[in-house]
């Protein structure tokens, strides 16, 4: 394993609503490698979006945070003027909706150039036949006529291409995918997927990859980390998590996909409903709606420990290893073996 390039310890981020400071995160601790690949899974609103956005400094007003990001050994916390600029120079970001986040009476060619003419103090000539590069690069053709275009003129996949050539421009060391490929059909989804795999491989890339796709993680990630209301529940090696998950909400997550391989009626639904941060109770936030929970289970929060090559936050974690799947290997959300 390469030395670690980014460790998140222990953060906890509050947002002010309605007047009163409420916690999105509660101590998320994280880590990834120099050139590896680190996927972040779950429901909409477990957090996924607010810990990348964390990581670089780009959470809303009033947003107050708790415990230790380091990148290459230094506090972001820390950061200010031109080393926070240069932090977001070397971790670069693509957003989900792509069209949200360029300005629609610019051209493409404004948008990718900006930086390089800004930061790097290159000619616009000079900017503009690196952009060219790196839109090929990313599978753009014609990427002279493509930069005097405007966004709406491109298709969705092609905008979020553009995207990703933008926060390559910046040659980074990480790259934080937040859900590059839900606004897109899923043939557009597999060319970026792939385009994303091929590039860090090739740059070796770290990469921190946002989705809610678990088997989309294990085809991209070596390690994912699976978060609950706004906490790491799991993290584990891709190729083992669906295979030996270590905490029930991991498997519950891989029941509620379908299968190519078994024809189902339905399929295996958790009750309940996901909770937010500040919605969890003081035992395990997964607790109330776990088949394999206990008294003690909803006494105090488990906290995210080494077990088999991974972690996991569940006081059962060890019990219930191997458990957690049926004897056709599908994954066992309503009825407790234990």
């Amino acid at each position: 394993m390469n030395a670690s390039l980014l460790d998140v310890e222990g953060l906890t981020v509050f947002l002010p609503v309605e007047g009163e400071e409420r916690p999105v995160l509660r101590d998320v601790s994280l880590s990834i490698a120099a050139g590896e690949a680190v996927g972040l899974v779950g429901e909409s609103g477990s957090g996924k979006s607010m810990t990348a956005r964390a990581i670089v400094r780009l959470l809303p007003p009033g947003a107050r945070t708790e415990g230790v990001i380091r990148y290459r050994g230094e506090d972001v916390g820390s950061l200010r003027g031109a080393a926070l600029r240069a932090l977001r120079t070397d971790v670069a970001m693509v957003f989900q909706d792509p069209r949200a986040h360029v300005n629609p009476v610019r051209t493409v060619g404004d948008f990718l150039t900006e930086g390089l003419r800004t930061h790097r103090r290159l000619s616009r000539r000079a900017a503009e036949e690196r952009a060219v590069r790196v839109l090929d690069e990313v599978g753009i053709a014609a990427g002279a006529r493509r930069l005097r275009q405007y966004p709406h003129e491109l298709s969705g996949g092609l905008l979020q291409r553009v995207m990703i050539a933008a926060a390559l421009l910046a040659e980074p060391r990480l790259l934080l995918a937040d859900e590059p490929t839900t606004a897109l059909d899923v043939t557009t989804q597999a060319e970026v997927m792939a385009l994303l795999d091929e590039l860090r491989r090739e740059r070796e890339l770290a990469l921190l990859f946002i989705t809610h796709d678990l088997e989309l993680a294990a085809a991209v990630c070596d390690r994912t980390a699976v978060m609950y209301a706004g906490r790491v529940m799991e993290v584990r090696a891709s190729a083992l998590l669906h295979d030996d998950p270590l905490h029930p909400y991991t498997a519950a997550l891989a029941a509620a996909r379908p299968s190519l391989a078994r024809r189902a009626d339905r399929l295996p639904a958790t009750p309940g409903r996901p909770l937010s941060a500040f919605e969890a109770p003081p035992g395990c936030a997964f607790g109330p709606r776990c088949a394999h929970a206990r008294d003690a289970c909803h006494e105090r929060r488990p906290e995210l420990l080494p077990l088999a090559g991974g972690q996991a936050a569940c006081a059962r974690a060890e019990e219930l290893r191997g458990l957690l799947r049926d004897r056709n290997g599908k994954p066992v959300v309503s009825h407790d073996h234990a």
